[in-house]
């Protein structure tokens, strides 16, 4: 014992050391899940190192200028907690769960981020353990890590490999010989990668598993149904259609007395199932979306080239490139890389870059390249993998505020409110005037006498309430922030096949509002198709630029060394002898095939030195660097990137004879060289280099990482001007952006005069134009403008040349600073901060990274500026969809409200009854806005100024449409009610029969309006309402169908609806009615409007007392309300 106790004491120490460093760890992780419980931390799941954090509780103005109006949320992107809850606080709500269903749904929200946090917690503990077990293992002698065992086709099975990627174990990674040994046992080519047949895919996959996870389910259309049932009045009908039903068979017998409780009860069922159905196809459509987001494309090493697969496709063993930018699509372990550092945040939960050398190989899924480049073995995929079990435990929320859906609920709130006080009025009234004896039944008997039984008491009493009731069922819009739902749903899918991928809902209607675009040249404006067409070598024009004979051996062989090894594209030649496959990015592809074509033996050439170090391209340097050994011990730096900052580096330059020249002299050469490519819109790019002392070079892995590659006194060795050309069409797309009022601007890294000549091809710039300060200007020249001036600068501002992220990020917020509303495209990963910054961010779907792509709000697949402009025309057809809607169920709203409520209260009785009243909300809330919402943009919407955010959504033009038609068809239906025995000429018939005919005319000339007027709501603002109407299949589909039911309704369930059937005359007489809105559309878009908006005329007076109210309440304020209000002290 006491020996054991010294054995221990001799050699324990660090095992104890260690083991209080695990313990407190595994106490932390606990305490983190406490904590997260109890909701204490805040971690982002989403990368942090580039975005700023924000601050839900606090909001985004620190709490400070919140409006007073809760439903006054212009973006939402970004909006505080406290906002969200206030408005949802605010509204008028009958069915909360179908009301909030496509809104962010806080709770839950705050439910997964702690599951996030309690997994990461569990995952830390777990590690923790293992590794106090491996600790344990290594101070025990004899005890060693138990060999990989051969089963199936592999030698190591999915377990171990799981086991050892998840718990980062390095000492079993070395006892299978590393990467190189672990590459073997899973029968992969560490150079090439694997086969990549069906055949080994599928057997990888059967050992391995496949590269997806189980999906969380979605709801079923009985979810969809029950919760279509849970609106407050509806289920106050069904209760009243019950006790009706039950009283009516009481006292009408089976046969007769169920008609009116069944009617009322099958017209709810059928609202119901109708609404289920519509919200099922909205989830279908929002499901499908979701499913592509989570597709990422990337480029895989199978059969020894690189070819483009979906990350659902990857497997086990197979060789991933990863770059800047890049998401790690499964766990693995590094193979090689240079200065490849990568951002675990979303997996740890802390913004902590690690840097990733074969000391730490281990590479988890879902995490971000923050820097650098390198290669990765797939060790771990689906739901083997800590990201999987992450995805496949939350279930993604496809619930996001949009600010017009916000605004919509206040209008419907409002409305509501109205609906509301009318109903209780009729209500009121109608009871008063039943338990008074004013109330008649149609033959002309007093309902309530005495003597009357209880039952007939009750079930005239359920009638008046139920009518009451539908009123409100008719008056609160539910589904006019549905509406919005509706339109992006629609517009989403109509815009995948438009080449633009919507990531945020919101992002849809805020384009319809953008006034700049802040564009990219490279693969936006242009076709990203690059190719060398000049090149100086030297002095010497070499013409064509890819003859190789024009200028010296050595030359020729430094710069096939500087383009093969600076470089992060690949060369494939195949074996049959076919032509060379290039892959990279744009400009390597063009500087590699340029290479090619001078006879660069890329994979010779890559043999014959050796990587020591690499300085990835850097859009703020704009250059990129290697550092070389050869074989006979020499050291070679080479430099490649933007020509005329290369150029200020270099000291010297080998003439086409290899021979060394100064500099000095022939520096302006050289500049003028490079303006004159930039004005041809060439992009130029230097390549240099420069021999080093060997002994110089840092040995040490330490001061190797610290060691910065020099780059002074280089030796230029080539310029070369590669040519984009403009895409086909952009000039249009440039050209109707400006027309619509929207201000394109070119933000590009690329030299000022190339990008002077691109803009002024594709239209931003005109040669009648002003060509100075500060319509083009260089990055760092805006960047170093005073505050105030720069404010100025930035709204006059067409081409910045030069521009870092940086630079870009800048302008964003100084333009969004002076109200434009801005959309930003870009790329790059040092594009995230502006594409999170500004009003609408648009990512490259082809050349954008993942890491700016999930910054972004709107992904353009094509990478194409002409989609850029289909996303604007998108964004206001959303809106203009919208207020169509508006407008129709306004008109409804308002017409039904007046007409029953004018006819409680003069006759005691109302011509639309409760089946009635529900057709006709079905006819406004569902099928309606399913025909309005979706209808396609048009060229016309391209012709207005850009939709102001505070502008009203009830416009001068919409009040006069609204107020034209409402008050027809309330003058002419209650002509109808009054008087519509001798109008209709039914004084023959008897006086319930004529009652009976009259209501049946006034319900279907209401009904036939609506259908009628559905057409004047499409074109507001034309007078051809009709134009492209039969493009619109769903719409024509709908007005059809709706007519069609009506017919049915009106000739053959006159017992369900209390109608009776129409002579053909009447019939004619209905559609007369609801045929004369045509014309008196047209007479009333005829009519000016007034440029205040009227909402303008009643707020007014309410922002005046809350001004004086705000001047009482401080009074040292009091001076300055009083000049501000113009106003004399009283």
């Amino acid at each position: 014992m006491h020996s054991s106790r010294k054995a221990e004491g001799e050699r324990g120490l660090p095992l104890r050391v260690f083991r209080k460093l695990v313990l407190r760890w595994c106490h932390n992780s606990t305490e983190q899940v406490t904590m997260a419980r109890n909701g204490a931390i805040n971690e982002s799941p989403s990368s942090s190192y580039y975005l700023p954090q924000h601050d839900m509780e606090a909001g985004a103005n620190g709490g400070e200028n919140v409006p007073s109006d809760p439903f006054d949320i212009t973006n939402t992107k970004n909006a505080s907690l406290e906002m969200l809850k206030r408005w949802r606080q605010a509204a008028l709500v009958l069915n909360a769960s179908r009301r909030f269903r496509y809104t962010l749904d806080l709770k839950k929200e705050e439910e997964q981020e702690q599951r996030r946090r309690m997994i990461r917690a569990h995952a830390h503990v777990i590690r923790a353990a293992l590794l106090f077990k491996l600790a344990a293992e290594r101070e025990i002698a004899g005890i060693v890590v138990k060999p990989p065992t051969s089963i199936g086709d592999y030698g190591i099975t999915l377990e171990q490999l799981a086991s050892m990627t998840r718990d980062h174990n390095f000492l079993t990674l070395q006892q299978y010989n590393g990467v190189k040994g672990l590459s073997g046992l899973m029968k992969t080519n560490l150079e090439t990668g694997i086969d990549g047949n069906d055949d080994d895919i599928l057997k990888r996959r059967n050992a391995f598993g496949s590269n997806t996870y189980p999906p969380k389910k979605g709801r079923s259309f009985l979810g969809f149904l029950w919760e279509a049932w849970q609106d407050l009045t509806l289920i106050i009908l069904i209760v009243a259609a019950a006790a009706s039903l039950a009283l009516g068979m009481k006292t009408k017998g089976v046969k007769e007395g169920w008609y009116d409780g069944g009617s009322i009860a099958f017209a709810v069922v059928l609202v119901i199932i109708v609404t289920a159905v519509s919200d099922y196809r909205q989830s279908l459509q929002f499901k499908n979306l979701n499913a592509e987001k989570r597709n990422i494309h990337l480029e895989v090493i199978r059969g020894g080239r690189r070819v483009e697969a979906s990350i659902f496709d990857l497997v086990v063993g197979d060789v991933v490139p990863l770059k800047i930018g890049d998401q790690v699509p499964a766990d693995g372990i590094l193979i090689t890389g240079h200065s490849l550092a990568i951002d675990e945040s979303s997996m740890t939960g802390e913004s902590l870059i690690v840097h990733k050398d074969q000391k730490m190989p281990f590479l988890m899924s879902g995490c971000k390249v923050a820097d650098g480049f390198g290669t990765m073995l797939v060790t771990g995929v689906g739901i083997n993998t800590e990201w999987g079990l992450l995805m496949a435990s939350i279930s993604e929320d496809t619930g996001e505020e949009t600010p017009l859906q916000v605004r919509l609920n206040g209008v419907a709130t409002f409305i509501g409110v109205v609906g509301l006080v009318v109903a209780l009025s009729v209500l009121s009234v109608l009871l008063a005037r039943y338990f008074t004896r004013n109330t008649k039944d149609p033959d002309g008997t007093v309902q309530f006498v005495r003597g009357i039984s209880i039952g007939d008491a009750v079930d005239d009493i359920i009638k008046i309430i139920t009518i009451a009731v539908t009123i409100v069922v008719v008056a609160v819009p539910e589904g006019l922030p549905l509406a919005v739902t509706l339109t992006l749903a629609y517009s989403m899918r109509k815009m995948m096949a438009d080449k633009a991928l919507v990531r945020r809902l919101s992002a849809c209607e805020t384009m319809g509002s953008a006034t700049t675009i802040c564009s990219d040249k490279t693969g936006t404006l242009t076709l990203n198709q690059m190719t060398v067409v000049e090149a100086y070598v030297g002095k010497k024009k070499i013409d064509p630029p890819d003859d190789s004979s024009q200028f010296d051996l050595v030359v020729s062989t430094l710069l096939n060394e500087g383009i093969a090894q600076n470089t992060t594209g690949s060369v494939f030649v195949p074996k049959d002898g076919g032509d060379a496959e290039v892959s990279g990015s744009p400009t390597e592809k063009a500087i590699l095939s340029w290479g090619i074509k001078m006879g660069m033996k890329f994979d010779i050439i890559r043999s014959e030195s050796t990587l020591h170090r690499v300085f990835p391209f850097n859009s703020e340097k704009k250059r990129g660097g290697v550092a070389l050994w050869l074989r006979n011990s020499e050291f070679h730096i080479h430099w490649k990137g933007a020509a005329e900052i290369v150029l200020a580096s270099c000291s010297r330059y080998l003439d086409t004879t290899g021979c060394l020249q100064s500099m000095d002299e022939d520096k302006v050469f050289f500049k003028r060289a490079i303006d004159d490519m930039a004005g041809n819109s060439l992009r130029c790019v230097a390549i240099a280099y420069r021999p080093y002392e060997a002994e110089k070079v840092p040995t040490d892995e330490e001061q190797l990482d610290h060691w910065v590659l020099p780059e002074d006194d280089l030796i230029l060795l080539a310029i070369v001007g590669i040519k984009d050309p403009c895409r086909p069409g952009v000039k249009d797309a440039v050209k109707l952006c400006q027309d619509a009022g929207v201000k394109v601007r070119m933000v590009t890294g690329d030299n000022l005069q190339t990008a002077k000549a691109i803009a002024m091809e594709c239209g931003i710039l005109d040669s009648n134009g002003d060509l100075n300060e500060p319509t083009i200007i260089e990055g760092p020249v805006f960047r170093a403008l005073p505050v105030n001036e720069r404010d100025i600068v930035a709204k006059q501002i067409l081409v910045m040349g030069r521009s870092s992220p940086s630079d870009k990020l800048l302008l964003v917020q100084t333009l969004r600073k002076g109200g434009e509303v801005v959309a930003v495209t870009g790329d790059g990963t040092n594009d995230a901060p502006a594409l999170h910054e500004a009003d609408i961010g648009l990512a490259m779907g082809i050349q954008g990274t993942e890491v700016a792509k999930e910054s972004s709000d709107i992904i353009i697949l094509d990478d194409n500026f002409a989609s850029v402009v289909k996303v604007v025309r998108w964004g206001r057809s959303v809106y203009a969809n919208i207020q169509k809607f508006i407008q129709f169920q306004l008109t409804v709203n308002v017409a039904a409200l007046v007409i029953n409520v004018v006819a409680a209260v003069s006759s005691g009785a109302v011509p639309l009854n409760t089946v009635q009243l529900l057709w006709v909300n079905l006819i406004m809330d569902t099928l309606g806005a399913l025909a309005l919402a979706t209808e396609p943009p048009t060229d016309h919407l391209m012709c207005r100024t850009p939709v102001g955010r505070r502008e009203p959504l009830v416009t001068n033009i919409m009040w006069r449409n609204l107020i034209i038609q409402a008050f027809y068809q309330v003058g002419i239906l209650l002509v109808l009610n009054f008087s519509g025995t001798s109008v209709l000429s039914l004084k023959k018939h008897n006086r319930e029969y004529a009652n009976d005919v009259k209501d049946t005319v006034i319900f279907n000339a209401f009904v036939l309006c609506q259908i009628f007027n559905e057409f004047n709501a499409r074109k507001p603002d034309e007078l051809n309402v009709f134009s492209g109407v039969t493009q619109n299949h769903l719409f024509m589909a709908i007005v059809s169908m709706t007519f069609v039911l009506q017919v049915i309704i009106i000739e053959f369930l006159g017992k369900f609806t209390s109608t009776v059937k129409l002579g053909w005359r009447l019939w004619v007489v209905s559609i007369v009615i609801g045929l004369m809105s045509w014309p008196l559309a047209v007479v009333g878009k005829l009519l000016p409007v007034p440029e205040t908006p009227l909402a303008e005329f009643f707020t007014k007076p309410l922002r005046r007392l809350r001004a004086h109210v705000t001047c009482i309440k401080f009074p040292s304020r009091y001076g300055m309300c009083l000049k501000r209000n113009n106003e004399a002290p009283p």
